[in-house]
């Protein structure tokens, strides 16, 4: 694993020194280009990456905002906390589709229809970006990713005449628009909703959008100059397939047997004349932990939609009502 990051560096680091070296010419190309969902949840979303193509030079690389690194110490204490860092890398085209093609994920190309020179000025930006003194970033899942990153530097050299007509999901909260990527009624959904507090429920407006690939794929293919000029001169691009969660996989399912399981140990317990206050310290235990956690990631933690919501207490309150039971002897 470190070889394979170590070469993938290397054959970055020499293929941005190659393009340092030599302008793009007439032939050259920049494109959007956006990944289909893969199978783990931070690989729901898809991904966004830029490729800068020159046959003149036999250059095709790819710049990818999405590098990060689980050996970094204390990982997952940082990722809780907001404090995750992501890097720019870069790597030849062609390792970047065999790595997708590895997980069965689909590459869509937007080429832009973009002059010599913004080409060039888009190239310079991320050769900069590239540097080791600017090349680590404080990541954000909604406000500075790997999405939103590419979209500034396009913006940053065609100016402010780029408009679109794509309107998407605005109007729609942060979590109706996030839950449609994690599959909605997955215990993955529940469980995002419920560290999402109220200001995910707040409709986005603008760009508020475009964090997420599919929207960026999709603003980019409706996005034109002043003059009418589309943005893109050439794209092969293809909706998202977000897969339905199974019934027998919905979270649902899995409150109603959560109920019934506590009502039939309470029944048992009322058969025995004693109540197995183990189980509901250990579920209490749990609870407080979920707790512990809504309340550090509301008050310590960076990252931008947590808080309280009634989803934190269904399973206490199920826990509850078929306890209660016990009570209540006929």
């Amino acid at each position: 694993m470190l070889y394979k990051k170590l070469y993938t560096g290397l054959i970055g680091l020499l293929c941005v020194l190659a393009v340092e070296a030599a302008p793009l010419g007439e032939h050259s190309r920049v494109a959007l280009l956006t990944c289909s969902p893969g199978e783990e949840l931070y690989a729901r979303y898809g991904h966004t990456a830029l490729l800068v193509e020159d046959p003149d030079q036999d250059l095709a690389l790819v710049f990818n905002y999405g590098m990060f690194d689980f050996n970094v110490e204390h990982f997952y204490y940082k990722f809780v906390k907001g404090e995750t860092y992501y890097q720019l890398g870069a790597e030849t085209y062609q390792q970047f589709l065999l790595q997708y093609a590895a997980e069965n994920r689909q590459v869509y190309e937007q080429t832009l229809n973009l002059t010599v020179a913004q080409r060039q000025a888009v190239l310079d930006a991320l050769i900069e970006n590239y540097q080791p003194e600017h090349r680590v970033y404080l990541y954000n899942f909604v406000f500075d990713n790997c999405a939103t990153r590419p979209l500034r530097l396009i913006q940053q050299a065609v100016g402010d005449s780029l408009q679109s007509s794509y309107r998407g999901y605005q109007g729609l909260s942060y979590r109706e628009f996030i839950s449609h990527y994690t599959r909605p009624s997955s215990w993955a959904d529940f469980g995002i909703n419920m560290l999402f507090g109220c200001r995910a429920d707040q409709p986005m407006e603008g760009q508020a959008n475009l964090f997420l690939p599919e929207e960026l794929m999709n603003y980019v293919a409706a996005a034109r100059f002043a003059d009418g000029t589309p943005l893109v001169s050439e794209q092969k691009v293809a909706p998202f397939a977000i897969q339905a969660v199974p019934w027998y996989e919905t979270w649902y399912l899995g409150a109603v047997v959560f109920f019934i399981l506590m009502l039939v140990i309470t029944r048992v317990d009322k058969h025995r004349g004693r109540i197995s206050w183990w189980l509901d310290a250990s579920l209490g235990i749990v609870y407080l932990l979920l707790i512990a956690l809504i309340v550090f990631l509301r008050y310590y933690s960076i990252h931008p939609l947590v808080g309280f919501n009634w989803r934190l207490l269904l399973l206490p309150i199920l826990h509850l009502c078929a306890r209660l039971s016990y009570i209540c002897r006929s």
